[in-house]
């Protein structure tokens, strides 16, 4: 059984080199950042590895000491100034990937946060499972929070208390995530994409504005499935109207199946009492395999940008990191795999208040392509949908100028002929 101690003993359990993993968002161990930036001295030295940290502050691992170091994969609001100051390192991996990497370095310690003990002594992940499982087997000692107030849904993957070195009581419920604003644009492109929707399709989809439209669009459709690394309000508005049962999936048939559940009060009282929903770590919600035996599988993402070569920015703002790689690229290609696949790339046409145009002629020389060319399938804004798969690049450029906003489709088409010209 752990050892059952205060948040600020865990600073004595640390040393100088020593490799910490963190796990992130909703299993982030708040109490024990906080007692660790009360003792500044005690990260001296340490990496905190940790994929995915949310918020618009940063997480107490990032600046806890001018000599710790943070390493993560993806980077929020709070962490995006700490990266242009060199305070952390950025590992850009497919979200996939990421599992692997975590699943084969050293830690000297983990830390998560973790639901009460069921009568068996086991205690579930909560809301995320994401990349614990992959590091708890060889971390030589585990720090859990136990967190009395986490819910407990019925399809989430269980750890032994007994198998937990280090044990913190607390009792934090979850921080709620309410629905996002829906406006005209976010509309439109949630009812385009429907349109690429068929009953009994399974969907990947994320949450924001674009994704929960677009879930508003299908109210009408039957027997869809889900798939998806994360779900919110809007598969759980579906699901309890009886449109999502998972009836045709190839896989994982009747079960709604996501790496973490986030959302408001509402959503979290669905998760608690559905026994449809299963949650799974990376390395199979986000695997290729899988998903290319799920027929019928439309993974829907967004993009910051996409030029006319149809390379997708999804992680850069004017040659600055703004995100991370993240999981689009295994869903994208999972769906290409899959028989009757189909893979959306949804945004607005515009950015800075119409100011940009987010169609542009090609990537800047300083900006990464997510996703490359040759994965580029069906991409949609407000004003339409560009299928480009199988047209050639001349006839892909023309495609996805005709979707971009009408202000801006001159520059683009004399963008493209120059670059005709000079080729």
């Amino acid at each position: 059984m752990p050892r059952w101690i205060r948040p600020e003993e865990v600073a004595g359990l640390l040393r100088p080199g020593a490799r910490v993993f963190v796990a992130g968002g909703a299993a982030e161990p708040r109490s024990l950042g906080r007692a660790l930036r009360a003792r500044p001295d005690a990260s001296a030295g340490v990496t905190y590895v940790g994929a995915v940290f949310p918020g618009a502050r940063p997480t107490p691992f990032a600046d806890v000491h001018p000599d710790s170091r943070l390493l993560t994969c993806m980077l929020t609001p709070g962490l995006r100034e700490l990266h242009a100051a060199g305070r952390i390192g950025l590992v850009p991996l497919q979200y996939r990937a990421i599992y692997d990497w975590l699943g084969r370095e050293p830690f000297d310690i983990a830390m998560l946060q973790l639901a009460s003990p069921d009568a068996r002594g086991r205690c579930a992940f909560g809301l995320r499972v994401d990349f614990a499982p992959a590091v708890l087997p060889r971390a030589k000692r585990i720090i859990a929070e136990i967190n009395t107030a986490l819910p407990i849904l019925p399809g989430c993957p269980t750890v032994a208390l007994d198998s937990i070195d280090y044990a913190v009581a607390v009792e934090r419920p979850p921080g709620a995530e309410p629905p996002p604003a829906i406006d005209a644009t976010a509309r439109a492109i949630g009812a385009e994409i429907a349109r690429w929707v068929r009953d009994g399709d399974c969907l990947q989809v994320g949450v924001g504005s674009v994704p929960d439209a677009a879930l508003a669009a299908l109210a009408g459709h039957n027997d869809l499935g889900v798939h998806s690394g994360m779900i919110a309000h809007g598969v759980a508005a579906l699901a309890r109207r009886g449109v999502i049962t998972g009836a045709c999936k190839t896989i994982d048939r009747g079960h709604i199946l996501t790496g973490f559940v986030a959302g408001d009060a509402d959503t979290y009282a669905w998760a608690t009492s559905a026994p449809e929903l299963l949650l799974r770590p990376v390395n199979y919600t986000h695997d290729q395999g899988v998903l290319a035996g799920i027929d019928n599988f439309v993974a829907i993402n967004s993009a910051i940008e996409v030029d006319l070569f149809g390379q997708v920015n999804a992680e850069m703002i004017d040659g600055r990191q703004h995100s991370g790689t993240g999981g689009g690229l295994d869903f994208i290609r999972g769906a290409l795999r899959a028989r009757g696949g189909r893979s959306i790339v949804a945004l607005p046409a515009t950015a800075i208040g119409g100011a940009r145009s987010r169609i542009v002629p090609a990537l800047a020389q300083a900006t990464v392509a997510t996703v490359p060319r040759t994965d580029a399938d069906i991409f949609i804004t407000e004003y339409g949908s560009a299928s480009v798969r199988y047209l050639d690049t001349a006839a892909r450029a023309r495609a996805l100028i005709e979707i971009a906003a009408p202000e801006f489709r001159d520059a683009l088409r004399d963008a493209w002929r120059a670059r005709q010209r000079y080729r």
